[in-house]
């Protein structure tokens, strides 16, 4: 049936797409890694795949394959200048979420109001969609840092927000989980816990003092 046609051909347009912007962040971080390390970053350019990914997720069905290109080529050099941007700031965040998943999420719904092929501002759509897109960005914006502030401040000042130095160093995995999720990016040494079962533990952990 024609509906059903019409929906396949989403479907399509959809992955298409979404794989288009993911492999267009994959390439942009391993020609941004290269020019600015000088060597090419695996990680970076596992976060580049994120990037497109996110940043293509809002509109995906509404945009052409260029369009997705170049959503997700900003997408990766967006995600990969904010990892040094909250680098300098000091935000504690080893996997770069915030820059995949903060960054491209706000560039994605901004990318819907620009690139939609019909109501976009860049195909003649004018600013009504932008607007609704950027109106959303500061509604959540809003929601989240009153919620997340009032949230964090009852944590502090109830459970505590800090965990001990000891466990900062040994991992979070092994003090919540009893496990050690990240082995490879560990210095540990093997021990053996009062039960006997097999722990992992960090070899600095003690010369490292307690909050």
């Amino acid at each position: 049936s024609t509906l059903s046609g019409m929906q396949s051909d989403l479907i399509a347009t959809i992955a298409v797409n979404t794989n288009a912007a993911a492999a267009a962040g994959a390439i942009t971080m391993v020609i941004l890694s290269k020019l600015i390390f000088g060597k090419y970053d695996l990680g970076m350019v596992t976060n580049g795949v994120l990037a497109g990914l996110v940043g293509i997720t809002a509109p995906c069905a509404y945009v052409s394959m260029s369009s997705s290109i170049i959503i997700g080529i900003i997408g990766a050099t967006i995600a990969f200048f904010a990892v040094g941007f909250f680098d300098r700031i000091h935000v504690d965040d080893p996997v770069g979420a915030l820059p995949v998943h903060l960054c491209n999420g706000i560039w994605g719904t901004i990318a819907t109001g620009l690139f939609h092929e019909s109501q976009g501002l860049l195909f003649g759509g004018g600013f009504s969609l932008l607007g609704v897109q950027l109106l959303g960005v500061f509604s959540v914006a809003a929601w989240v840092i009153v919620t997340a502030t009032a949230l964090f401040w009852v944590i502090k000042h109830t459970v505590g927000l800090r965990v001990t130095a000891r466990e900062e160093i040994e991992g979070l995995d092994i003090g919540e989980h009893g496990m050690l999720a990240y082995p490879e990016f560990a210095i540990t040494t093997p021990t053996m816990n009062l039960d006997g079962n097999s722990a992992m533990v960090a070899e600095t952990m003690g010369k490292m003092p307690s909050k």
